[in-house]
């Protein structure tokens, strides 16, 4: 469980730096009580969304996804260089890789979204990592057998060109939503070679973290 103690957190990558977070919301209402929630953690260094900076993690708070908040999202994540965390209500199936597939690889439902919870996503985003709901992922593992099974019928691309096959089996079970120690007990690594890995796979194809390197998989059926 995560705790709201004043004690300052290492930042993402150790040092004990903060994380830089602007939250972006339609109703300024919304926007000042998530950002009065995550006011409460010292790692946290909320900055206005007016003018984001690359790196910073942005909360995009909203009711559902539409063409408007998604073109946001692409700007936000792709041009702008923000690590993006998409607080809605409800996705579509149709919209799930959209999502991931503009580099967002942190998903709260709304009904979801206390303190602690944000902060977790928070977290995730200034790694890199995916943070996914639980419903969320399973529904992006139905995906996966639905893209595997076109696959097998010879009606998709099968193993991907320029991969390893170390790289395949990192990714599936990326994508099937274990951690990092859990893929490493898995396939029988060292945690560093599992981020090796994943850093090798993002960096040579261009994605911007896991969940992106899942979706690109998904889409080119490459698991």
């Amino acid at each position: 469980m995560l705790s709201t103690s004043r004690t300052t957190r290492p930042g993402p990558d150790g040092t004990g730096g903060r994380i830089a977070v602007a939250v972006h919301a339609p109703d300024p209402i919304l926007r000042e009580g998530v950002r009065g929630q995550l006011r409460r953690y010292p790692e946290v260094d909320l900055r206005e969304d007016g003018d984001p900076t690359p790196g910073i993690v942005v909360l995009l708070v909203d009711d559902v996804l539409d063409e408007t908040t998604l073109t946001r999202l692409r700007r936000l994540v792709r041009t702008e260089g923000v690590r993006a965390v998409l607080v809605v209500r409800s996705l579509r199936e149709s919209e799930l890789l959209d999502v991931i597939g503009c580099g967002v690889g942190a998903v709260v439902w709304r009904h979801e979204a206390t303190a602690p919870r944000l902060l977790q996503a928070v977290r995730a985003a200034a790694r890199g990592d995916g943070d996914l709901p639980a419903d969320l992922l399973g529904r992006l593992i139905n995906q996966v057998g639905t893209l595997h099974r076109t696959a097998a019928d010879g009606t998709g691309t099968g193993a991907a060109p320029g991969l390893t096959r170390r790289e395949v089996d990192v990714l599936r079970l990326v994508a099937e939503g274990f951690d990092t120690a859990e893929i490493a007990a898995k396939l029988s690594y060292s945690d560093r070679t599992v981020k090796n890995v994943m850093h090798g796979l993002t960096t040579r194809l261009r994605l911007r973290n896991r969940a992106h390197a899942v979706a690109h998989a998904l889409r080119e059926g490459y698991i």
